[in-house]
């Protein structure tokens, strides 16, 4: 009877141990007995979209600048939620790291709000340097009440109108057009500005929505016409760069604060080397996806920007009203 006694008292004491090897973090990671962690990323595209093929990279160099004490698990396709939802699960713990257009992140932090305001960016260059400066490196940082942190950012290119057969030279070519925009106020206030009727709608819609004739128009870049395969119902495309609104990649805060200022840095700097990477293979999707919108009939037009630029400028009298927003006009544009 002792030897059963002792038998159990060990099998307990082995399973307690092994409870105690791996603690899961508030946020989703997991810390395993040797010190080693596992942050839980989600985001809702396609394993072939440029920025998923970046955040393989990332959690790649995570790992192994790590030597494997760091892991990155990648679930894609939406297949934890849509980008608000996401939001929210790094907001209660329930991941640890999402990629998110910076349009979602204006109702849960007001300042991301730039990134939708027309012609805050003169061209790709002025955006770039203005990504890469202090400012948004302070915005990314001022979010941490508010449950996350921007680790880094993608480009997603500029915004543009595209119709079925109608092409955008003139601010006065909006009126009257039903344009699907995201559903954002910043977004809605633009088209409005500029002449048009905005109309939010899920992505998933405009199609039908084009091709029935609920809406007139969308604003996007050249991807919707052949991810999203717009490009066989709306064939005049019109580049008016309205807005450039970048992807941000996000951490929860409760998950970046569990980790070690070597962590930190690890995953900083592997995320930075992936926006590289990222620029580069977007630049060569939407070349791409140009070449196959015009194989479907597509036709591209550059209209002059000034009367644009001077339609839209009525809405940063409401937006200079906002301290922090005017402080990143300011900053954005002493960087022109």
């Amino acid at each position: 009877m002792k030897k059963i006694m002792d038998s159990l008292m060990i099998g307990s004491l082995l399973v307690l141990l092994a409870a105690c090897g791996e603690t899961v973090g508030t946020s989703g990671a997991t810390n395993t007995e040797g010190g080693s962690k596992t942050l839980k990323l989600a985001h809702d595209l396609g394993e072939d979209h440029p920025v998923h093929l970046a955040l393989t990279k990332f959690a790649k160099t995570v790992e192994e600048s790590s030597e494997g004490q760091m892991k990155v698990e990648i679930f894609s396709n939406g297949v934890l939620g849509n980008e608000r939802e996401m939001l929210e699960q790094i907001q209660g713990g329930g991941i640890d790291i999402t990629k998110v257009s910076a349009a979602s992140l204006e109702s849960f932090a007001s300042s991301y709000s730039i990134f939708s305001l027309p012609y805050v960016f003169d061209d790709e260059e002025h955006f770039f340097r203005s990504m890469e400066s202090d400012a948004v490196s302070d915005l990314f940082a001022s979010t941490e009440d508010e449950g996350f942190l921007g680790l880094t950012w993608y480009d997603s290119g500029s915004r543009n109108f595209y119709t079925a057969d109608k092409p955008i030279m003139h601010p006065d070519d909006l009126k009257g057009l039903k344009i699907r925009v995201i559903d954002s106020r910043t977004q809605i206030e633009m088209v409005k500005t500029l002449g048009g009727a905005p109309t939010p709608m899920p992505y998933g819609e405009i199609y039908t929505a084009l091709q029935s004739g609920v809406i007139d128009g969308a604003e996007s870049n050249p991807t919707a016409l052949t991810t999203g395969k717009h490009g066989e119902v709306a064939k005049a495309f019109s580049f008016d760069e309205h807005t450039r609104i970048p992807d941000i990649v996000v951490i929860s805060s409760s998950a970046w604060n569990n980790l070690t200022e070597t962590q930190q840095n690890i995953l900083k700097e592997a995320a930075e080397e992936s926006t590289e990477y990222q620029k580069e293979i977007w630049a060569e999707a939407l070349e791409a996806a140009k070449k196959e919108a015009e194989n479907l009939g597509v036709e591209f037009y550059y209209p002059e920007k000034g009367p644009f630029r001077e339609a839209a400028s009525p809405i940063y009298k409401e937006y200079r009203k906002d301290e922090r927003l005017a402080a990143l006009l300011d900053a954005f544009n002493e960087m022109r």
